[in-house]
């Protein structure tokens, strides 16, 4: 342990040291680790700088090493997959950052200072942009607010324990699925040449085993389920409930998922406000029916308005009895972390665009979309495999017939100040050489023409 003090380490001064190992009876700090295995120790010194002994010159040193990053900021980005460079209302942060929701975003009434009220808004507005009657507090992200769905859907159906979903859906999102929901199984269905769900094979996988079908709408390659409705009514007939997974961006232009058959709609709200930054920024609602199969079973919070015997009002959890919180191992289903700051800045976007902002969002994108497709349809050797079907904020393209590799292309992008596509093949290696090619609202029409640009000079060296 070296015994050089750093200012900014608590407790790195040999005496504090010494003195806090003389309290507990021990000699060393290495004999407090002795129980950590060999294997596992690191065996030389940490790779430290020397003390740096003031403030700014800590502050000059840590800025040095951010100053490596890259970000959409600095460069033209259309990489997607899950987490998008969307407009961020200046209003989102100046309410978030406000010391009564920053610093307390998830305390009981206690501790309220107007959240509760917030959370209740959230869910009455997400509420109507799904055409759903309740809306749960949010999760941890999208892919925990799918699964507590998918787990209600077990319960529901008494007991059934398999799940159908499209065979092109995230591999990262299955995967967080198959971890979550323990006992429970996963079918693909079969994917047709445009991407869209194969109803005939759903139709001989739907049984009476299944307990639900889910769907991506946008799917995850990009483009719309073209016959959603189709795919509830199947799962209906088999006695089974129809989970739809939607992107928020897009309810302002596409039909709610509860006006095609949805029986819980779910997603992430990221879209609504939320910058994308490192490992956060995400966070998961699920909406359903106010029926009592769908309440009970729902293990998150909901809150509602209340009113006391003298006829005022105010904000409250509403039947906390059913969650983890109050019957801890008799729930049914843990109630896991929630991300309140998210419900409080997606409360604020979803007031600030109102219902026609976000119709013009979600038109502002399709045209974007459509522009850059036909703008990269003119670089020569790129084919765009599912452009038979309406695309939405993604779309995939081809390089197989360029002779070079996602890879390859990404990497020459970087150097032209461009953050390429997502590289399909590191998650789904049968789609080989190609790219999911992400662009919002927030994309430049003259960054579209730059990365055709770009495309085509990389091409070109190829074919010379």
């Amino acid at each position: 342990m070296s015994d050089k003090v750093y200012p900014y380490i608590p407790n790195s001064n040999p005496a504090v040291k010494k003195e806090m190992l003389d309290f507990i009876g021990a000699s060393s700090v290495e004999e407090i680790y002795s129980f950590i295995p060999e294997k596992l120790r690191l065996k030389e010194p940490m790779n430290l700088p020397e003390p740096l002994e003031s403030e700014y010159e800590l502050k000059r040193y840590i800025g040095g090493i951010l100053d490596k990053n890259i970000t959409s900021n600095e460069y033209s980005c259309f990489l997607g997959a899950g987490c998008y460079d969307h407009i961020v209302p200046a209003l989102c942060d100046e309410i978030n950052q406000r010391s009564e929701f920053l610093t307390a975003y998830s305390g009981d009434t206690y501790a309220d200072h107007g959240k509760q009220q917030v959370f209740f808004e959230f869910s009455s507005m997400m509420g109507e942009l799904v055409h759903m009657d309740v809306v749960g507090f949010p999760t941890y992200d999208g892919g925990q607010a799918a699964s507590n769905a998918i787990t209600m859907s077990r319960r529901i159906t008494g007991g059934r324990n398999k799940v159908l979903v499209p065979e092109n859906m995230n591999p990262n999102l299955l995967s967080q699925f198959e971890n979550y929901c323990e006992g429970m199984t996963f079918e693909k269905v079969k994917s047709l040449v445009n991407g869209q769900m194969d109803l005939s094979d759903l139709e001989k996988k739907c049984t009476e085993e299944v307990a639900s079908v889910w769907i991506a709408n946008p799917a995850f390659l990009g483009f719309f389920e073209e016959k959603a409705k189709e795919i509830g009514d199947i799962a209906h007939r088999a006695g089974a409930l129809f989970i739809v997974y939607a992107d928020p961006a897009s309810l302002g232009v596409a039909a709610a998922p509860a006006d095609y058959g949805a029986d819980m709609v779910c997603g992430d709200i990221q879209p609504l406000g939320i910058h994308m930054n490192f490992g956060g920024g995400q966070g998961g609602y699920l909406a359903f029916p106010q029926e009592e199969r769908f309440v009970m079973n729902y293990p998150g919070h909901l809150h509602q308005i209340f009113f006391n015997p003298d006829g005022q009002f105010g904000f409250g959890r509403a039947l906390p009895e059913r969650t983890s919180y109050y019957q801890r191992e008799k729930g049914v289903e843990y109630l896991g972390t929630c991300v309140g700051l998210w419900a409080v800045t997606a409360c604020v976007y979803l007031a600030v665009m109102g219902p026609q902002g976000m119709k013009d969002l979600g038109e502002n994108i399709l045209y974007k979309v459509n522009y850059a497709q036909k703008a990269l349809g003119n670089v020569p050797g790129l084919t765009f495999p599912y452009r038979e079907s309406q695309s939405f904020l993604e779309f995939v393209v081809d390089f197989s017939g360029t002779g070079k590799t996602v890879e390859e292309v990404n990497r020459v992008l970087l150097d032209k100040k461009i953050l390429g596509g997502f590289n399909l093949k590191t998650v789904m290696p049968e789609e080989g050489e190609r790219m999911l090619v992400a662009v919002t609202e927030k994309t430049e029409l003259a960054e579209i023409d730059g990365l055709a640009k770009a495309l085509t000079e990389i091409l070109q060296e190829v074919a010379r």
